[in-house]
């Protein structure tokens, strides 16, 4: 009697547990119901990368992944069911993940109409190319948790892997100064390897360097090799990379800025890595690069200038200047803003498109705010033709536009490091919203 009491107990609280969130939170449901009608009738419907897959068979709209997500509403209950109500603001944090009591809530890449490529790692974080390793990003952890994680424990394996340790010749070469980077250099430094550290920019701090101010960039503890337990859930950019520093100069990490690696190549017993600056012969070899690249550039006449810039660092430096940014999504929109706050600063805004598809619902709002206030002009349907030392031409629809311009952030993503990965041999796999 007891078991089966048991049995209709379970069963009752299976039953009530989604009537009364449906009950208690049906205005909501109603809502994320208009917000993904409105999104789908806008085109906004497509993940641009990793994020959540539903299994309806598990779900019981218990609601916890609505509330984990620290982007904001980004899934909801819709038709009796959680669904990613604005799939093109997903930025992959997981956080819905880890709040589903039923796991019911996998992380993906790409849509059955868009594949994203992924290169293909062992569990020990290393390729198909032996000796080449990939930890972070790179490898579908965007998290700054868990490519910290990955750096940790790719270099355990690494260290294991090397059967002669500081013989004269480099143990290790990291490339990629982000958070897996930066965590891989930490635990080579823990595990008494000769190693090196390259960075392609000229600031450390990969992918969280370029973020917008006061950004929120970690939402749970993390463990940091020769440091220990980080326990705060919350971290902006500045504090982080604080930390960063501050443990790195305590540990004596000396990162190699602006030097960007061209080829890696394996002649039999070593790997020789040529950079822009140097070759460097090594045993093993660390990726974490992240998934940005390089960044893209306009490719017109006169771009190869001091005046033209691809992030934003320090908008009050550009104070009274007339500034073109070039970009449609949210880190241009974002460096508009922050410049179009600048005193006497102009501001133009340069987007190919007729209107904005993939931004953040609060960076639209406040986007329009400035427009509305003058602080920041946007030119829909336009391109770069030319840059001159004092001005820069527009094609804005199918007029030339001649712009006064200081400076220019153009901030139209980057260029995806496949090729780059295929030039070593890496094998990629294209993952069209699978596992």
């Amino acid at each position: 009697m007891i078991e089966l009491g048991i049995y209709f107990l379970t069963l009752l609280l299976v039953v009530m547990i989604p009537f009364m969130y449906w009950r208690k939170h049906k205005n909501h449901i109603e809502v994320s119901g208009q917000k993904y009608d409105e999104n789908l009738k806008s085109g906004l419907v497509e993940p641009v990368t990793l994020h959540p897959k539903i299994d309806p068979n598990r779900c019981i709209m218990a609601g916890a992944c609505v509330s984990a997500c620290p982007e904001g509403e980004i899934l909801g209950i819709v038709k009796g069911r959680a669904q990613i109500i604005a799939p093109n603001k997903c930025i992959g944090h997981g956080a819905c993940q880890s709040a589903c009591p039923t796991d019911a809530i996998s992380l993906i890449f790409g849509t059955k109409t868009r594949g994203v490529d992924i290169p293909e790692i062992r569990e020990t974080f290393e390729t198909n190319v032996r000796g080449v390793y990939i930890a972070g990003e790179l490898g579908g952890m965007g998290l700054v948790r868990n490519a910290i994680t990955q750096g940790k424990e790719a270099v355990e394996y690494i260290s294991k892997s090397l059967k002669n340790k500081n013989n004269g010749n480099v143990d290790l070469l990291i490339v990629g100064s982000g958070p897996a980077g930066l965590a891989a250099s930490l635990q080579a430094k823990k595990e008494n390897l000769n190693f090196l550290i390259l960075e392609q920019e000229h600031d450390f701090g990969g992918t969280v360097f370029s973020f917008p101010r006061q950004k929120l960039v970690m939402t749970q503890p993390m463990d940091i090799p020769l440091y220990g337990k980080f326990k705060q859930r919350e971290i902006q950019k500045e504090a982080l990379l604080d930390l960063w520093k501050e443990i790195t100069e305590k540990n004596n990490i000396a990162i190699k800025l602006g030097e960007k690696v061209e080829t890696i190549t394996n002649d039999g017993e070593l790997f020789q890595v040529v950079s822009t600056k140097n070759t460097y012969s090594v045993k093993k070899v660390l990726l974490a690069i992240g998934r940005r690249g390089t960044p893209r550039k306009l490719g017109v006449v006169g771009e190869a200038t001091t005046k033209v810039a691809y992030k934003l660092i320090d908008p009050e430096q550009y104070k009274n200047k007339h500034i073109l940014v070039v970009g449609g999504g949210d880190s241009a929109v974002e460096s508009a803003l922050r410049l179009g706050e600048q005193e006497g600063t102009t501001v133009t805004l340069s987007y190919r498109k007729d209107q904005f598809s993939r931004i953040k619902e609060k960076n639209k709002s406040q986007i329009d705010a400035a427009v509305k206030a003058g602080w920041v002009n946007i030119l829909f349907e336009s391109q770069v033709i030319s840059i001159d030392p004092q001005t820069v031409t527009i094609k804005h629809k199918e007029e030339s536009v001649t712009l006064q311009n200081d400076f220019l952030f153009v901030l139209i993503g980057g260029e995806l490091p496949t090729a780059f990965l295929k030039n070593i041999g890496i094998d990629m796999e294209t993952k069209f919203g699978v596992k």
